[in-house]
């Protein structure tokens, strides 16, 4: 790497900025790689098991909160954030508060923010290199093991709020992030204080109590996790509580006061697709797999997989008003259906029909 004087890494840490901003993100900031406390508090969560299934988390060793390890020669982190809650969609509340709608994690709405993203770092990270002379970089999107809600706390983007999602105080936490990591000696930003004082609106408004204690997440009884991480059958303990929820859970951003300063994201990528942001349980427990394929191409969505939407539909119809529709639509659907669907399917018809 070519040699770089300190006053040209100053004026080089306010130009990526600058890029960033143009690139669509609205706010970058530097931090260093030092996470070694985060790291005692992310080894206590996995050895509480509070992880649940996510094997993954465990599979990577020191290199989640430890950035050289990960890239070796990694100095700092470049973190960029991007809102993304949807200018067009229904509010959250019309859904939420209508059971026979399909709530979808309002990130999950329009184009799969991976892709979004990637694009953009990569193209940030390029002119970084290009500026310094051929610098040692790597961008990341929640695609690698990045303790990225640690690093955007040290690059000033945000503090770590009591539900461990990132809040920013003119902005609240509906936005994406991503980093940049790098071999360039960057100066680096100063962390924001936190301002979330008594307030334990997160954890008193949460359906399954999978916030256990002020920033501390138990997955497994995390709504987002039990629709989306989770495969097979979901804990019958938790089926009433995830509501009219088909993937994923916003409550605790919902409820969160900082969110009244969010900004709504303008975005074209992250505008819904296919109505899911209004659309019926029964409409959408009616798709076949071809048209899940094609309808969530390009989505967060099409992750999940078939079966797992259709189970966590099939909750959620359970936890609907009953009609002689929605028996019909579940008695067709069990006939063809495999076992773990299918258990859920009856628990749902068992619940209708009591009703």
């Amino acid at each position: 790497m070519t040699a770089t004087s300190e006053p040209d890494l100053a004026a080089l840490a306010l130009q990526v900025k600058d890029w960033g901003r143009e690139l669509g993100f609205q706010k970058v900031g530097i931090a260093g790689v030092d996470l070694d406390r985060d790291s005692e508090l992310l080894d206590a969560w996995l050895a509480a098991g509070r992880h649940g299934e996510m094997g993954y988390m465990t599979r990577h060793g020191t290199k989640r909160a430890r950035p050289a390890d990960l890239v070796p020669g990694t100095l700092r982190v470049v973190s960029a954030r991007m809102d993304y809650l949807p200018d067009d969609a229904l509010a959250p509340h019309a859904v939420l508060d209508d059971p026979t709608r399909a709530y979808v994690s309002r990130y999950a709405l329009g184009r799969d923010y991976h892709r979004v993203l990637r694009s953009r770092l990569a193209r940030l990270a390029g002119k970084l290199a290009d500026a310094a002379g051929s610098a040692g970089y790597r961008a990341f999107t929640d695609s690698a093991p990045v303790l990225e809600k640690a690093l955007a706390r040290d690059a000033g983007l945000g503090w770590i709020g009591k539900h461990t999602n990132l809040l920013d105080r003119s902005a609240g936490s509906w936005f994406f992030l991503g980093e940049v990591f790098t071999d360039l000696p960057l100066p680096v930003d100063t962390p924001v204080t936190a301002h979330c004082g008594s307030c334990t609106a997160c954890i008193d408004v949460c359906p399954t109590r999978a916030i256990v204690a002020p920033w501390q997440l138990d997955a497994r009884r995390c709504i987002s996790y039990l629709t989306i991480e989770l495969d097979g059958v979901i804990p019958e303990e938790f089926r009433a509580a995830i509501g009219n929820r088909i993937y994923g859970c916003d409550d605790c951003q919902l409820v969160c006061p900082w969110n009244r300063y969010a900004k709504q994201s303008a975005e074209p990528d992250f505008r819904a697709r296919h109505g899911l942001d209004r659309a019926s349980l029964l409409e959408l427990f009616g798709w076949s797999e071809m048209q899940f394929l094609e309808r969530t191409a390009g989505s967060a969505i099409r992750r999940i997989g078939y079966q797992r939407w259709l189970r966590n539909i099939a909750i959620a119809i359970g936890n609907a008003p009953t009609s002689p529709e929605a028996l019909a639509t579940l008695e067709t659907r069990r006939v063809s259906a495999a076992p773990a669907l299918r258990e859920h399917i009856d628990w749902a018809l068992a619940r209708l029909r009591a009703a």
